[in-house]
């Protein structure tokens, strides 16, 4: 009987132990993945269990290509989790169906809060003006520049406007075997099309007040024909017409190209390679009106609204969003930190780093945000202006001709855009 007594209890205490580890189980999705990308969340999330022993946090990771399609597909089926890493691409659509939880009075409450940089606080308003995310870092684009090849080519100093773009991409591809340029012609080329075109133009709005696109406006097509000319004129690799991410990246570490305009994530590839002193990055040069426009991107953390746990999803978020969590997750992913005083710490203070701080921080640069609100924005970067970019590179089509494409099918998906709101 003592022997059945104790049993019982002991039996009943690791229920017990067990319901307490799992009394709350909080589900986490992450869409942009890599091994190292998830063993870092992991560490942050095994850090936040430990210090709430009742919470349980599962991550469901989803490769990025499949991403959108596989969460929609998710949510569509009633598998909603509590956090989700949320894309600056798809926070209008799901801010937009009330799905998601207005963070504004946490972030008041947050002992955190006084210190999210106001581009934090911008972006994470992007959708509607409310808090519906907070972003965890910045895609931001600067550009690199290879100091020995500049030195070799008897310039001084990174270019500081677009006129010095083409003049030392010139110079530098009179060396033998070098180019200026690494120019991103093939896939995810598009925002370069789009800098440079806001550059020239001396605005990084996308539409006017009656909804036309800007595209084909005379100085955006000085910007598109900017890029033509450094490629036909040879300041860029000939084979460029067709690189990608990996490409580009590769052309600069191997010093075929003294250029590349990138965000922080290529840094990782480049100071593998690199030494420091080799290479720094600048902002990227400003256009005949003293601006420059680089793009920015960005992704967060997103608490749904359906979720069964509002407080303990917001502590979760809090966690990774913390300024030590963010600074670990900001150096092992490639973003720029969310949280003011971050490029105090010395792994940002350094030249590799001090671009994109400036354009952060001065106000001739204004991190533009492409319009990923539209329906069929996806299409047009990765279909529409990628064939006809590449056209224009090889002299098939001109840059007025390729600007009234873009601008006519933009014009009309910010008509269905605004006919929906």
């Amino acid at each position: 009987m003592m022997m059945r007594q104790l049993v019982g209890v002991s039996l009943a205490l690791l229920l017990g132990s067990g319901a307490a580890s799992a009394e709350t189980k909080l589900k986490l999705v992450e869409v942009i993945t890599s091994p190292e990308r998830t063993q870092t969340l992991q560490a942050m999330v095994d850090d936040y269990e430990a210090a709430n022993p009742g919470v349980e946090v599962e991550i469901v990771s989803l490769p990025w290509g499949q991403a959108f399609e596989k969460f929609a597909t998710m949510v569509a089926g009633g598998d909603v989790p509590d956090v989700v890493e949320m894309p600056d691409r798809w926070l209008a659509l799901y801010a937009g169906n009330d799905m998601l939880m207005s963070l504004e009075d946490n972030i008041s409450n947050w002992e955190h809060g006084d210190t999210l940089t106001q581009k934090s606080l911008d972006m994470g308003r992007y959708a509607g003006g409310t808090m519906y995310t907070v972003p965890y870092g910045f895609y931001l684009r600067a550009m690199f520049y290879n100091r020995k090849l500049l030195a070799e080519a008897g310039i001084d100093a990174p270019p500081a406007t677009m006129a010095e773009f083409m003049e030392a991409s010139a110079r530098i591809s009179e060396l033998d075997g070098k180019s200026g340029y690494c120019l991103r012609g093939g896939p995810g080329g598009l925002n370069g099309w789009i800098m440079f075109a806001a550059t020239m133009n001396g605005t990084n709005e996308f539409f006017t007040e009656d909804g036309k696109s800007r595209l084909d406006e005379p100085g955006s097509i000085e910007g598109i024909q900017f890029l033509i000319d450094m490629y036909q004129k040879g300041y860029a690799p000939k084979d460029s017409v067709s690189w990608g991410f990996n490409e580009i990246v590769a052309g600069f570490y191997s010093g075929t190209c003294a250029f590349l305009d990138q965000d922080p994530d290529a840094l990782i590839a480049v100071a593998e390679r690199m030494d420091a002193e080799d290479f720094a990055v600048a902002p990227m040069p400003v256009g005949p009106a003293g601006k420059a426009f680089p793009t920015i991107g960005y992704a967060g953390w997103s608490v749904f609204k359906s979720t069964e746990h509002a407080s303990e999803s917001w502590d979760l978020v809090a966690h990774l969003s913390s300024p030590e969590s963010n600074k670990t997750w900001a150096k092992r992913v490639g973003v720029i930190p969310i949280h003011e005083g971050a490029d105090q710490d010395p792994y940002f203070q350094t030249d590799q780093f001090k671009g994109w701080f400036t354009e952060l921080n001065e106000p001739q640069y204004e991190p533009t945000i492409m319009p990923t609100y539209l329906e069929k924005f996806g299409f047009f970067a990765d279909s529409i202006a990628l064939e006809s970019s590449q056209e224009a590179l090889l002299g098939q089509r001109s840059a007025e001709d390729i600007a009234s494409e873009w601008a006519d099918f933009l014009t009309a998906e910010y008509a269905k855009w605004k006919a929906d709101q």
